[in-house]
Parts: structure tokens; sequence; C-alpha cells
């Protein structure tokens, strides 16, 4: 049976999300851990179904690669002489993915666990949303091969020190070339044992790896602030439900944040003088939501979350009630500040069909409205489609439901 529902957190959906006009509201499942969940969340979803959890279980050829896999993990910690060694036995072999694809493929049929859970959440959730087109058993392939594709995608940058798309903020926190790197891979293969040891699930000992991986980088940032809708973004979702969106142009402002170039400043001057024209067009009465947009990204490590440094500004230096603005802070790039802003519109109640505006510094706003290309290029898709430019600070966007899909090679912002 599955359990423990995100606390009214929503995905709008009419019977599915793909194509069709927002309707009625889909709760996300969730095992406890947020960050594996916005990475992975076919195998939450697999963990915490227990139908489908048995049928996986009791695969005699999905146990034999788990027993593999956990032998190969036990034999790393007496046979393994350099990281590389440890890390790799945690990996998902291509073999060993195309072997897993191929027998869920057999196990799916048509009312059997498997294909309940897709069409009655995996579906819905709109996390793969970009294999929309696929049959549902197709579609369940895909969602495997995208989550194990982004274990290995994980344990190879925080792992292994394979660099991101963004090294100068987003790498591994140790010297993989340092004597005693060797043996922290170590401890840590011995502490997995410890973890999953007894596990009957095929993917259990690569993914508890990447998120241990992650861990002790101190890369938790997905479940910073979690969960968003009951604590910081409480009193302004609960407002959504009485704004007349008539009365507005807007649906919401939009600010992307601006990391300080130092580890002791909270706000960069640039965030402060978004925040103030974002502020101007508010007191207009353009919008009935300020939205503010960042992680803690720049510097390297910072402890300052742009988002709540933003909204903090916002509320003691230009007096906005808190109930007016939603937190985003997680992004880390400005293509994930409107996709993740497009997410919360998404998830929150916010009419799909009225445009916000993004308010932002004249070189940002040059950049988003030739940023297609790089979306593109890091995401797969646009998640977003631009109205009019207003003026050297303010651009129109609309939502675009692509936007929900995970991003398996970003595991601190995956979704």
């Amino acid at each position: 049976m599955i359990k423990l529902l995100f606390p009214v957190l929503f995905v709008f959906l009419c019977c599915s999300v793909y194509g069709q006009t927002p309707a009625n509201q889909h709760l996300l499942i969730t095992s406890g851990n947020w960050v594996q969940d916005k990475n992975y969340y076919l195998l939450t979803l697999l963990e915490q179904d227990k139908a489908a959890n048995d049928l996986l279980k009791n695969d005699t050829e999905l146990a034999a690669i788990t027993q593999k896999k956990l032998s190969d993990l036990q034999a790393s910690i007496t046979d393994c002489k350099d990281a590389l060694c440890f890390t790799g036995k945690l990996k998902f072999a291509d073999d060993e993915i195309k072997a897993i694809s191929a027998r869920l493929t057999a196990l799916y049929a048509p009312g059997n666990a498997l294909d309940k859970l897709v069409k009655t959440q995996l579906i819905p959730s709109g996390t793969y949303i970009l294999y929309k087109q696929s049959t549902p058993q197709a579609l369940l392939v895909k969602a495997w091969e995208q989550d194990a594709a982004g274990i290995n995608y994980t344990i190879g940058v925080y792992a292994e020190g394979n660099k991101p798309h963004y090294p100068m903020v987003d790498s591994i926190s140790y010297n993989v070339n340092a004597n005693r790197y060797a043996t922290l891979m170590y401890d840590c293969s011995v502490t997995l044992m410890g973890d999953v040891g007894k596990t009957r699930l095929f993917f259990e000992p690569s993914l508890q790896a990447a998120l241990l991986y992650l861990q002790i980088n101190e890369r938790n940032d997905p479940a910073n602030y979690e969960p968003m809708v009951s604590t910081i973004n409480k009193p302004a979702v609960e407002r959504i439900k009485t704004i007349k969106w008539a009365n507005y142009p807007y649906s919401n402002i939009l600010v992307p944040g601006a990391g300080p170039d130092n580890l002791t400043s909270a706000l960069s001057a640039e965030g402060m003088l978004r925040c103030r024209l974002a502020a101007q067009q508010f007191r207009l009465g353009q919008a009935p939501f300020i939205m503010v947009s960042g992680g803690s990204v720049h510097p390297y490590k910072t402890k300052f979350n742009e988002a709540e440094e933003m909204k903090r500004y916002l509320t003691a230096a230009l007096h906005i009630p808190e109930s007016v603005i939603i937190m985003e802070p997680h992004a880390r790039h400005t293509t994930t500040n409107m996709r993740n802003c497009v997410r919360e519109i998404i998830r929150y109640g916010i009419p799909v069909n009225k445009p916000g505006i993004v308010v932002t510094d004249k070189s940002q706003t040059d950049a988003i409205l030739l940023m297609a290309p790089r979306c593109e290029k890091e995401l797969g898709y646009v998640p977003y489609k631009l109205g009019k430019h207003i003026s050297d600070t303010e651009v129109e966007y609309y939502p675009v439901f692509e936007a929900l899909q995970i991003n398996p090679t970003e595991p601190l912002d995956p979704r």
C-alpha cells in the first residue's frame, strides 16, 4: 500500500496531465526522503506500492540481479584497492539496465500491479512527461532507464569526481586524488552494506549509494525547505484560493536570484535591485504574487539561499507582506528559475492560462529572450513560452507542462 503523501502538493490534471487542461488534483507520493523522491520518483513508487514491490521482489530474474549487486558490493570491501573500484561496483552496467528493462517489459500486464502504478501514479505525476507519446508499458521502461542513468550520473559526479554541468558551483566536495579518498570510498561501501545487505529490490544498492554520496558531499539541496507548501509558502498558498485573477494582468512577478561573489554577503546588489523592481510592479497591481527564485548556489558551498534572502529583503526592507511572496529555493541557473516557478504555478493551482512576468535587470532579460537553445541543450525542452517583451527589465512568460519533467543530470535540483 502506498504511504505518505506530499502534504497538499498538487499536480493539476484531467485524467492525464499530458496535453490536457488542468482540472483535478493529484497527490505525489513520498518515501520520506525528498532527495530520493525528486531524483528517482519511479523508484520511490516501486518502494512504496506494496503490490508492485512484491511483484518485483518475487521475480527470480530480478532477484538474481539483486544478489549479484550485493555480492559485488561485499566483494569490493575485501578486494578493491582504489576508489573507482568501489564506485564501479555500485553503478548499473549497460547490460544490467537492459536486462532489467526486458524484465519490466515481461512483467507488465494489463490490470496488474505495474499497470496500475503507471496509470494511477506515474503518468498523473507528470514527472516523466517527456515520454508522453509512449505506451504505459514503454513509459515504465523509459522511466526506469532514466532513473538508472541518473543514479550513475550522481555516482560519477559525487563519488568519482566527474565534472557536472556547472563545475564552479556543483562539483564534488573532496579531492579525488588524495590518498585518503580511497579509504573514504571503502568506508562508504562498508556503511552501505550494512544499510542494504538484506534488500530484495534490485535497485536499492545503487540507489542508496547515490543518496549516500550526495549526503557526504553535503548536497541534500532538493530537500531544503520541504515541504514548502506547509512551511515557507503556506501563507501564500492559502491566499491563492482567495484571489480574483481577473483583477490582475499577470498571475505572478518572477524574480530570478543573483548570488553574491563572496561567502559573507547574504544578498547581492543585483538581487536587491531586482527585488525593488518587482515591488514597484506589485504596488502597481500587476500581479497578486511575487515569486523569488534561486537556490544556495553562488559562491561554491554558500550557506545563503537566494530566494530566502530576497524574501527577507522584500518583507523587511520593502514591507511586502509575507502572504504575497512565493519562494522557489532550489533553482541553480536561469533556466531552472523559469522551470521551477512554472512547476509551482502548476502545483499550487495558479491559473496556467494567465501569463506571468519576469522582472529583472536588463542583462538577464536579454539572456532570457535568447535562452531557448540553452534550455533545449540542458533540459531537453523549453519549460515556458515567452510573451511580450515589455521593457528592458520585463518580459512575459507562460507555463508549459513539460516543466514537470525530472532532470536526471541535475541531482541538486531535479524536480
